[in-house]
């Protein structure tokens, strides 16, 4: 293995002080939870990503999800470049947009109407303002440890144990917005229960069936069971936030694989092959409150931009005719073996989450069901992780509690080198960990 340089990234990174907000403009970015300084890429191609310095890596961050054909795939990129022939952005409705949304309506059985946006951000809060227009309620119940953009009320913190207490997670953020924000635990169905006993106002419950954001988190079958039978006993709306996982595990929403019954889902960056779109949708007595034909404003310039639309049918359309899933299941599994099997042998607290082409390493003994077990991973083992992980060429997500993701266009010879780069960097914390005790 050569020692990677990162020379151009290092110089990028002091010039971008000067006009970026912490050279960077997304925090994860910045690489704070795993110390040194960010990657700057310079291109990609399938599945590899390659750097200033020329390093080039198997991406397993893919823009956090949407990559999911892998980088600049033919079919789409044609049909990018046609798009780009006819113009950026129209102000106005495009061909495009009439068949995205049947794309998407069809493949989630939850979905009549769709509204595009452009952000996963604004999709949650458009689906909250319509849900509570809906039930003509105001609180809204989140999970500790579920992420659902940068909207005021849901950056909210959660306390230890059962969150009963609301407040903000931002400078910034002012407690009237956040004070029909309660939080519940993941995976515990009584932390919901106590709020409904408490609360007769909720409008809504929102979750992302597959947490990406304290890592990955696959929800209990009687977790999701009581959500169901709560929401529709008290009703209350179930809002999907499937912005990560939405065509990750399924031509659709993970909803259906784990029986939850959303009523509004939410989607983001996949469906537009990458380029900055989210959408949400319901069924048409829920979507029709939405303007024009409802009270319910919401708009958008650029909602349904023409080029996006063209890459998100391009994805959309190879995805259904590849039909990748089992395929990432079985390097999913392969991933969990390489950990579990350099767990043993380095004698590591190692546990590995999955679920479709989302994985997730927690260096904990202890099983990861919600955020306070999340929580209790080793960081300073996952540091040394990460910096080997670069080193054996692999591009990971920057912090122990973001998903990894897969791409279909990786080979047998990648994910033999993901696999072997997982061994040699359990190695190396293994040795770390012993001469620092």
């Amino acid at each position: 293995m050569s020692i990677k340089k990162f020379k151009n990234s290092q110089e990028l990174y002091e010039r971008g002080q000067a006009h970026l907000v912490g050279a960077v403009n997304s925090p994860v970015r910045a690489f704070k939870s795993v110390g040194g300084s960010p990657l700057f890429i310079s291109s990609a191609k399938g599945s590899k990503i390659i750097d200033v310095d020329d390093n080039v890596y198997i991406d397993l961050v893919l823009s956090y999800g949407p990559m999911i054909l892998g980088h600049r795939f033919p079919a789409v990129e044609k049909k990018i470049k046609k798009a780009l022939r006819h113009g950026y952005s129209f102000g106005a409705s495009s061909k495009g947009e009439l068949k995205l949304a049947k794309m998407i309506c069809s493949a989630f059985g939850s979905m009549d109407k769709i509204r595009f946006v452009n952000s996963g951000t604004e999709a949650v809060f458009s689906a909250i303002r319509l849900a509570r227009a809906f039930t003509g309620k105001d609180q809204i119940i989140k999970f500790s440890g579920g992420y659902h953009g940068h909207a005021d009320a849901l950056l909210v913190a959660a306390g230890s144990g059962l969150a009963t207490l609301s407040l903000p997670g931002s400078k910034g953020v002012p407690e009237d917005a956040v004070k029909n924000t309660l939080v519940a635990e993941f995976n515990q169905i009584e932390s919901v229960k106590n709020h409904i006993k408490e609360n007769h106002n909720i409008a809504a419950i929102i979750i992302e069936p597959i947490p990406g954001n304290m890592g990955v988190v696959l929800p209990n079958e009687d977790f999701i069971k009581g959500l169901n039978q709560l929401a529709k006993e008290h009703k209350i709306l179930i809002i999907a936030d499937e912005v990560m996982s939405g065509f990750r595990s399924k031509f659709g929403g993970a909803q259906d694989l784990i029986g939850l019954n959303a009523d509004i889902t939410c989607l983001g960056k996949v469906i537009g092959g990458g380029f900055p779109v989210g959408a949400y949708g319901a069924r048409n007595e829920i979507m029709e409150m939405v303007a024009p034909l409802g009270p319910v404003y919401q708009a958008g310039t650029l909602s349904g931009n023409p080029i996006a639309m063209a890459a998100g049918i391009a994805t959309l359309k190879e995805l259904k005719k590849q039909n990748p899933y089992k395929k990432f299941n079985k390097i999913a599994a392969k991933i969990e073996k390489a950990f579990l099997k350099g767990s043993k042998e380095f004698d590591l607290p190692v546990q590995v989450n999955r679920f479709g082409s989302m994985v997730n390493p927690f260096f904990t003994k202890e099983p990861v069901t919600d955020f306070p077990s999340a929580q209790k991973s080793d960081t300073e083992m996952f540091k040394i992780f990460f910096w080997e992980m670069i080193q054996e060429g692999l591009f990971i997500p920057p912090s122990q509690f973001e998903s990894w993701f897969l791409c279909s266009s990786m080979t047998k010879d990648e994910i033999k080198k993901v696999t072997s780069g997982i061994h040699t960097a359990l190695k190396k914390v293994a040795e770390t960990v012993k001469v620092t005790r």
